[in-house]
């Protein structure tokens, strides 16, 4: 798909996240050397990746809840000059 701005691809893809149930992260961005403008744009699942295990101390009280589960939705929004 094209779109005409960076935002227009971004709200697509938060609006299809939140029909398929599921929410989105703004995960990573390129942009250009010659002009610094914005190349590549990553938006991602929230759930996506797996959380480093943590050292175990001996204070922990409550053990934090799994959110991250490697789901493998994403978006890659490139910058295209016609």
């Amino acid at each position: 798909m094209k779109f005409d701005t960076l935002q227009q691809g971004i709200s697509f893809y938060e609006n299809y996240a939140r029909v398929s149930g599921f929410n989105t992260s703004l995960y990573s961005t390129k942009k250009r050397k010659s002009d610094g403008k914005i190349s590549l744009k990553y938006c991602v699942c929230n759930k996506e990746g797996f959380r480093e295990t943590p050292k175990l101390q001996s204070n922990c009280k409550k053990k934090r809840p799994i959110t991250r589960m490697g789901c493998n939705a994403r978006i890659t929004l490139k910058l295209i000059n016609d």
